[in-house]
């Protein structure tokens, strides 16, 4: 009797669940989706019922002629992609392309990758999921239309290569009319006084004016702020009110996905796409014990749910007996309600053991994954500890009807967060009053202040406003937020996206040209079609066709006006032509705006923008002496001569890594073999030969020390830096904590 063929989608997950399955499974891995729409044409057919047509992705044929030849001798077969849309997807692909028949096949999930889970999954297999499968198709059919129909409009207007994505294109806008609330905000003066007082014992109270003859206060001014303080000066005072109120603080709920990303990123200060990266890892499973086992860390991390498994909330308040103390165990078990429009069907994100602590796994994981890993099991244990008591004060100090305030707020109980601690800036403890008490004037200071406008977003306040519009789901925003970065159309500075002069009029032009299907509203409202379909109540392509009819007729409208909005981007400026006196005008280029003459294409004389020239590098021509220019090419970027075209001397882009060759003073530098193919060779050559294919990075190797690292993506996985040395691996960004996110 043959083996039971169980795939899975990464092959670390493979090697575990292998190892608890035993001799009568065999464990394969899919590596991802295996089939997709083809990328060089749309691959829908729009006139009989949007039948999206799948082709084999480059590079899985081997994978799936594996799977193929596996599934021809297994008993049974089960399908054990991940439990979502995406995965249910994979499942039916394969199941599609292996042909398997029904009774041989069956659709397992797992919560969490550990023993008991995975024996428990195959003793309770089920069947793919179909309404799953035509949601994910709803969401692909759709993004396809909208990402091949509405690029070439900006293609055409733009420049080629820019792209409209359905939901992208909203985040875009989120942000750009956050900066132009910005750009657009008119602050306003007021004035406040702050005061120190001082009791007989010495002890120093601040305090800040809030009413005169108890109407609140609106000092706009410094006059009336001077003669105010002028009048107070050599008054007494006394304790006018004194007010202590105990409060009781719930911990937070266990992580879902968008927590467990917004968390990251204002905590950690990790980009969602990392934080989605490491969590993949701990849930697939890392080896930290003595037989080199993978276990599975934590549960399922793309949730909605704050629901968690009553053995896991028993483990958590034994942990919490021992650990903290009985003291520190709240008096029953604690739950969470999930969301109004959640769709339940994992648990919230857990350490699948308590007794796996961080300080335990300390040798084990690297630091980012440690990081991460401890966020997530700290919240978890949080929600089954005792509420967190405080006792805040109040503190109002007056003089001829002018009232100061003081607050204190001071930790009477930790509860919950002696394991999850929060970050308040607000604790802090007034001395011993009493009401009635005189107190001396030490300082009283008034200040001029400006309101302030909105903030721009972080990735946490971005991913927060997402999911409160329902715009896209967990499982989606970090591709949301990578993709506004990778296409330029944002820029992050300290922590916080500003869009680029690309991405606003990326999305000056969409909003103008389509303003009916890129908007918060209309894009929220094909979530909730979405979910729709995964539940029964919608056919999914009566929800496309639907959502086609309307943007069909909108684009044939913008089609026709492609020539108008082309020129509405064009820019005249003061400055004339050099050549033929003809006005220059600003256009858009493939690499940003520049100069062109407005007589083109009878003269074809272009221009950097002031300000926009090429930047120098420390380095000079070696057949003129001029300093050289970042330039661009067919092939990429080059160093070219700042002289030409008087010279037309070019060089390799330098990488900043020195050749590690010794007495080598040549740096690595990006070269291109006969046949095209990129390679990183010495500037010194022919007299150094040393070349290497993968990309340096100068980054120093945490292990061994070495002067630089290379880029490498393995098949199906995540970009990571390798030393050549020592075989060091690790992610890029984890260079440093505190660094930029990756």
């Amino acid at each position: 009797m043959g083996k039971s063929l169980v795939i899975v989608e990464s092959k670390a997950k493979a090697k575990t669940i292998g190892k608890f399955l035993g001799k009568g499974y065999s464990v394969k891995a899919s590596i991802g989706h295996v089939r997709d729409l083809p990328k060089k044409k749309i691959g829908i057919d729009v006139e009989n019922g949007f039948a999206p047509t799948y082709v084999t992705i480059r590079g899985k044929a081997k994978v799936l002629k594996e799977l193929k030849d596996a599934a021809k001798n297994a008993n049974m077969v089960y399908l054990a992609s991940d439990f979502d849309r995406e995965g249910e997807a994979i499942a039916w692909h394969i199941a599609q392309y292996l042909k398997l028949p029904e009774e041989k096949t069956r659709r397992v999930v797992f919560n969490e990758i550990t023993k008991s889970a995975i024996l428990t999954a195959i003793k309770q297999p089920g069947v793919i999921d179909m309404n799953k499968v035509g949601a994910q198709q709803a969401r692909r059919v759709m993004d396809r239309l909208v990402g091949y129909e509405v690029s070439p409009v900006l293609w055409k207007t733009i420049y080629y290569g820019l792209s409209a994505g359905r939901v992208q294109s909203v985040a875009l806008r989120l942000i750009c009319e956050r900066e132009a609330e910005i750009e657009a905000f008119d602050p306003v003066e007021f004035w406040t006084i702050d005061a120190v007082f001082a009791n007989a014992a010495g002890a120093e109270i601040e305090a800040r004016l809030e009413r005169i003859d108890g109407k609140k206060i609106d000092i706009n001014d410094g006059d009336r702020a001077g003669a105010i303080v002028a009048t107070l000066e050599g008054s007494n005072f006394a304790v006018s009110s004194l007010k202590k109120r105990v409060r009781k603080v719930k911990p937070l709920p266990p992580f879902i996905t968008s927590t467990l990303q917004r968390e990251a990123a204002s905590r950690l200060r990790f980009s969602s796409k990392k934080t989605m990266m490491l969590a993949q890892q701990l849930y697939e499973g890392l080896p930290i014990s003595d037989k080199d086992e993978n276990i599975g860390l934590i549960t399922y991390m793309r949730t909605d749910s704050t629901r968690m498994a009553d053995q896991a909330i028993s483990e958590a308040r034994d942990h919490i007996s021992a650990s903290f103390g009985k003291d520190y165990l709240s008096d029953r078990e604690r739950r969470f309600k999930a969301a109004k429009k959640a769709q339940d069907a994992h648990e919230a994100i857990r350490p699948t053991s308590v007794e796996l602590t961080p300080d335990s796994l300390h040798a084990h994981l690297s630091v980012d994954q440690l990081r991460l890993y401890k966020l997530i099991w700290q919240r978890f244990v949080a929600t089954q500890m005792a509420e967190a008591i405080y006792e805040n004060t109040t503190v109002d100090i007056e003089s001829k009807g002018h009232m100061f305030r003081a607050t204190g707020s001071v930790v009477r109980f930790a509860g919950w967060t002696a394991a999850y601690p929060l970050i308040r800036k607000d604790i802090r403890e007034l001395p011993q009053l009493e009401e009635g008490e005189e107190l001396s004037l030490v300082a009283m200071t008034p200040n001029q202040r400006f309101t302030k406008p909105p903030a721009r977003y972080s990735e946490s306040s971005l991913i927060k406003e997402l999911e409160s519009n329902g715009i896209g789901r967990p499982s989606t925003y970090a591709a949301i937020i990578d993709t506004l970065k990778r296409r330029k159309y944002v820029a992050v500075e300290k922590r916080q996206f500003r869009p680029t002069e690309l991405g606003r009029t990326v999305w000056n032009l969409l909003g103008k040209a389509f303003p009916n299907i890129f908007n918060v509203e209309f894009t929220a409202g094909m979530e909730d079609e979405l979910d729709r379909i995964e539940t029964g109540e919608d056919n999914w392509v009566q929800v496309v066709s639907d959502f086609y009819r309307p943007f069909r007729s909108q684009l044939d409208e913008v089609e026709g006006q492609t020539a108008d909005l082309k020129q509405s981007l064009i820019k005249e400026t003061d400055r004339h032509c050099e050549k033929c006196g003809s006005v220059m005008v600003e256009k858009w280029g493939r690499n940003g705006r520049f100069l062109a003459c407005s007589a083109y294409p009878k003269c074809k004389f272009t221009s950097p923008l002031k300000g926009d020239e090429p930047p120098e590098f420390d380095i000079k021509c070696d057949q003129c002496g001029a300093p050289m220019i970042v330039k661009h090419g067919r092939f990429g970027e080059f160093l070219g001569c700042s002289k030409y075209p008087e010279c037309k001397n070019t060089m390799p882009l330098p990488t900043g890594v020195s050749c590690p060759e010794d007495d080598c003073p040549g740096l690595l530098v990006q070269r291109r073999t006969k046949k095209g193919r990129v390679f990183y060779g010495c500037s010194m050559y022919p007299q150094c030969s040393y070349a290497i294919w993968d990309k340096p990075v100068p980054v120093t190797c945490p292990s061994c020390q070495a002067g630089f690292m290379v880029e490498k993506k393995p098949k199906g996985g995540d970009k990571e830096l390798l030393c050549l040395e020592c075989g060091e691996r690790m992610l890029p960004g984890s260079e440093g904590v505190g660094d930029e996110p990756s």
